[in-house]
Formats: structure tokens, C-alpha cells, sequence
């Protein structure tokens, strides 16, 4: 992960103003940057969007694309994760340096939607067995300031609220086969329910106190961080800790308290940039990304 180099003066500087609730930026300890949150910004794919937090800059697409359901899971979708860690982020990714990061992202991903109710993935079924939606979500990361993984959530989230799927329909002719007919009007599609899809909300260990959102220079004072992934009610789904530091099970607690806190706000805001800016339609200004 992108990484900065700060000497034990301003590391002081940056410990002593957390435990004081007043960080560098000006910020409290359970106050987000300002996020900026972008929809349907990619034209080739079902769904898109792209996310500004600091100088963390995340491109998510989906892809919505007819594949064969799981042995174990026949009457269900899946998604499949991607992350790719554009050399430009940072110059950590050049060569093979992104692909630890992001094999780490996706299984994070993985974990964090292996929660049965995240994503209704019986409405990605169209016949048991034979067909059903995969939705391929590619994640790229563009710039790394710090706090990737709420980042990525958070565009992950707007991404599949922004995806509409085209309905099916099934025809069987006299002998049994089966055909499948695409709908051909874009707006005679499946939308996905993202209510219950969870966000992650980051918590570093910094002195005794604990932030949200940290900065690149922040993490740097951070040993031990705890990455929560929590739903708009609130609900804890999954819960990791990374970091070479050790977290005391009060601390894991107080955190795991903030982490729902934050994040039933954090959902709340996304959800109201998110269906303010669909309700604006084709008049919306797009600033547009590879549009």
C-alpha cells in the first residue's frame, strides 16, 4: 500500500492533536473527508461510478454478463471481484507492486459480500441451473491518499446502485429447448436492492485514540488498524484487523461501536448524494471519466 516517510517530530505532532480529537487536517477523530461520488461514468457497462475521497481516487464498473450458476448454488448469480492498481496511483504498483494489494482488495471484497442478505442473488437467476447474471466488478485504483478500502466500498456500493440489468425473457419452443430473448429497451431492466450491501469503515489505532478516514500520514503513526464492514441499519457483517500492532479488546469494542456509528451516517449521506443525483436524469452535467 502507498506509503509515506515522516520523521519522529511530525509523527509526534500528528499523535498528539488525535488524542486532543483535533487532527492536522482540521478534522475530528470520527469526522470523513469530503467524499465526491460519481455515477455512470464508464459507457460500456451495466453500472459505474467513480469516487474522490481526499486524494484517493477509485473507478468502479460492473458488468452484467450471462453465465452458468455455481454447483452449490443453483438458483443464485455471483459476482466476481478485479482490482487493478494503476501504476500512475502510485510508483509502489509499477512492475508486479499493485497485485499483493490487490488480491488483498478482492478478497476483502469477497469476504465482505459473502453475507447471504448484501446483494439479492437470487434476482440475478433466470432459469435454475442453466442461466444466470454474473456481475464482473472492476475496481481500479487511480490514486492511493490513504483510506482505500471505505473508498473502494463506497464506489463499489454507488457502482452496483448505478447497474441495471436487462430482463429476460425465456422461451421454450415444442421440443423443450430453450431460448433466451434480451430485452432491447434500456429502460425495461432489472435494478439491484443495495440497501443491504455493507460499506467499510476503517479505524486506526493512532496513540490511544482512534480515527476514520486516515491520511496517508496518519496511517504512517497507525500500528494497528480494525476494517469493519457495516450496513445502512448499522449491523456489523465482517470484521479484520490489519497491521503489524496489537488491539486490546476494549479498544476492539470502543472501535467496533465508532465503526457502526460512522458507518449508519456514512450510508445515509451516500444514499442521499446518490438519489439526488439520479433524480436530477438526463439533465445532470456529467463530468464523465473514459466517457
Amino acid at each position: 500500500m502507498a506509503s509515506v516517510v515522516l520523521s519522529e517530530a511530525e509523527k509526534l505532532y500528528i499523535v498528539h492533536g488525535v488524542q486532543e480529537d483535533l487532527r492536522v487536517d482540521g478534522r475530528g477523530c470520527e469526522d470523513y473527508r469530503c467524499a465526491e461520488v460519481e455515477t455512470d461514468v464508464v459507457s460500456n457497462t451495466s453500472g459505474s461510478a467513480r469516487v474522490k475521497l481526499g486524494h484517493t481516487d477509485i473507478l468502479v464498473g460492473v458488468k452484467a454478463e450471462m453465465g452458468t450458476p455455481k454447483l452449490e448454488k443453483p438458483d443464485e448469480g455471483y459476482l466476481e471481484f478485479f482490482v487493478d492498481c494503476s501504476a500512475n496511483a502510485t510508483p509502489e504498483f509499477e512492475g508486479r507492486g499493485g497485485e499483493e494489494l490487490g488480491t488483498e482488495i478482492a478478497n476483502t471484497l469477497y469476504r465482505v459480500f459473502s453475507s447471504d442478505n448484501s446483494v439479492d442473488l437470487k434476482s440475478l437467476c433466470i432459469n435454475p441451473r442453466e442461466h444466470c447474471w454474473v456481475l464482473y466488478v472492476d475496481v481500479l485504483l487511480l490514486e492511493c491518499g490513504g483510506n482505500l478500502f471505505d473508498a473502494i466500498s463506497i464506489a463499489v456500493k454507488a457502482a452496483l446502485f448505478n447497474t441495471r440489468i436487462p430482463k429476460v425473457r425465456v422461451l421454450e419452443d415444442e421440443e423443450g429447448s430453450k431460448e433466451i430473448e434480451l430485452s432491447d429497451d434500456p429502460y425495461d431492466c432489472i435494478r439491484l436492492n443495495v440497501d443491504d450491501v455493507p460499506c467499510i469503515v476503517t479505524l486506526s489505532k493512532i496513540g490511544y485514540r482512534h480515527v476514520v478516514d486516515a491520511t496517508l500520514q496518519e496511517e504512517a503513526c497507525s500500528l494497528a488498524s480494525l476494517l469493519i464492514s457495516v450496513t445502512s441499519k448499522g449491523a456489523l457483517t465482517s470484521l479484520k484487523k490489519v497491521g503489524k500492532g496489537s488491539l486490546d479488546p476494549e479498544s476492539i469494542f470502543e472501535m467496533m461501536e465508532t465503526g457502526k456509528r460512522v458507518g449508519k451516517s456514512l450510508h445515509t449521506a451516500l444514499q442521499k448524494i446518490l438519489e439526488e443525483e439520479e433524480s436530477l436524469g438526463a439533465s445532470r452535467q456529467k463530468v464523465g471519466f473514459l466517457g
